[in-house]
């Protein structure tokens, strides 16, 4: 989602009309995800709701330009992500997208982001996309937090076809997909303005069909990766 749905300069509602809950004030769980994202739990990294604290830490890391290179230009001042927060808030309550804050296992630090927003009435299309900060590329957090981010989409909001959009000069970016499982459908000419210019993006799915599938063959391959000594026979 380099084409971030979002724009500071329109955003003209006040803070004042959002409530973000803080932590401990509300149970959540996945099938009432408009009143509040669940936690999600992986291996390296803990996905959770945005909170308006997480504002700082959010541009500090996602406005450096190694991240921002390919995308739509983040909010320029902390006061400018606190007002992105409130707007996730607002389009999670009417069940049109959601954001999640990507933080490491025993740190409640904003690292980073997954966006999921509806393509259609129904959500049974959508498009995704992640921020990370660079400090954290290549320690496998974005993989970790992409298979949390895929089974809530297919199995809690009832997803049925995925997409994905990336620059075609965003080696890290298309290199990040492919390694969850999405397919290249089609190279989209000129369809994305960065830095003033237009570039190709290359249009990526994943099916629900595809991962189900995907997550019968998971524990063929944990078989596969164990020692021969350590096999079940």
């Amino acid at each position: 989602m380099e084409s971030m749905p979002y724009r500071d300069t329109v955003d003209a509602l006040m803070l004042s009309q959002t409530i973000v809950r803080e932590p401990g004030q509300v149970q959540v769980t996945s099938a009432n995800w408009r009143d509040g994202l669940p936690v999600l739990c992986g291996k390296q990294v803990v996905l959770r709701e945005l909170r308006q604290s997480d504002a700082a830490s959010l541009f500090a890391l996602l406005t450096a330009q190694e991240v921002a290179r390919f995308i739509s230009p983040p909010p320029s001042t902390i006061e400018g992500f606190e007002r992105f927060i409130a707007w996730t808030i607002r389009q999670r309550n009417a069940g049109t997208y959601v954001c999640f804050a990507v933080t490491l296992q025993g740190s409640d630090a904003a690292i980073g982001i997954f966006q999921v927003r509806q393509l259609d009435s129904e959500f049974r299309a959508a498009e995704w996309g992640f921020a990370i900060g660079s400090a954290f590329w290549g320690t496998r957090v974005f993989e970790d937090g992409a298979e949390l981010v895929k089974e809530f989409v297919f199995e809690t909001l009832g997803v049925h076809r995925l997409e994905a959009r990336a620059a075609v000069l965003n080696g890290r970016g298309n290199g990040a997909l492919l390694k969850t499982g999405a397919v290249q459908e089609a190279v989209l000419r000129k369809s994305f303005r960065c830095n003033g210019q237009y570039i190709d993006q290359v249009l990526y799915t994943i099916l629900d069909d595809d991962w189900r599938e995907s997550c019968q063959r998971l524990p063929s391959r944990r078989l596969a990766a164990l020692p021969a000594a350590l096999r079940l026979h």
